[in-house]
């Protein structure tokens, strides 16, 4: 018959233990806990809506804020298309930035498009650019808001997009955005 105490961890062994699980984070507590319901986990997916090629000027300085340093990005034109969609990005819109004492930088791009039937679409594209450290890549997501007017691009209005920022530089000033549905 075995020894019962040799069978009990002792109280040192538990809270080390116990610390560990701690360390650990939330990862490892979304791994190894229930779920809080018999819901079924439905992951989002993405469909592609439209890539924009948007043609910028030059950056120009705003100062220095309690954030970090503003800037803001003239929208000078370009293009867009997609499956359902396609036109012209129109100039006069901005890309207002914030670089953040961290390295990180806030975009806040608002402008219109204007598609090959003539409805003019608004855009506010919010970026986060987290500058890759350490030999990895930049992370550069949004998320991207389209007010269509009513008719056959209302379709944009109900729908949630997300998007992927590059830059074009130096082959050409300007950028590409992909916008992307969640399904």
């Amino acid at each position: 018959m075995p020894d019962r105490d040799a069978l009990k961890p002792d109280r040192r062994a538990l809270l080390l233990a116990g610390a560990g699980l701690a360390l650990t984070g939330p990862a490892f507590a979304a791994e190894t806990s229930a779920p809080l319901t018999d819901l079924p986990l439905a992951m989002p997916k993405t469909e592609f809506v439209y890539e924009a090629v948007v043609e910028i000027a030059p950056m120009v300085p705003l100062g220095e804020s309690p954030l970090g340093e503003r800037r803001i990005v003239p929208i000078t034109g370009g293009v867009f298309q997609g499956p359902r969609i396609r036109g012209t990005v129109l100039p006069g819109g901005a890309d207002r930035q914030l670089v953040r004492k961290d390295g990180v930088r806030r975009l806040d791009a608002l402008y219109e498009m204007k598609t090959e039937d003539g409805a003019i679409l608004t855009v506010r594209n919010q970026v986060l650019v987290d500058p890759g450290r350490d030999g990895a890549p930049d992370y550069r997501f949004s998320t991207i808001d389209v007010t269509a007017p009513e008719g056959p691009h209302a379709w944009l209005n109900r729908l949630v997009l997300v998007g992927t920022l590059a830059s074009l530089r130096p082959a050409r000033e300007a950028v590409l955005v992909r916008a992307f549905r969640l399904a």
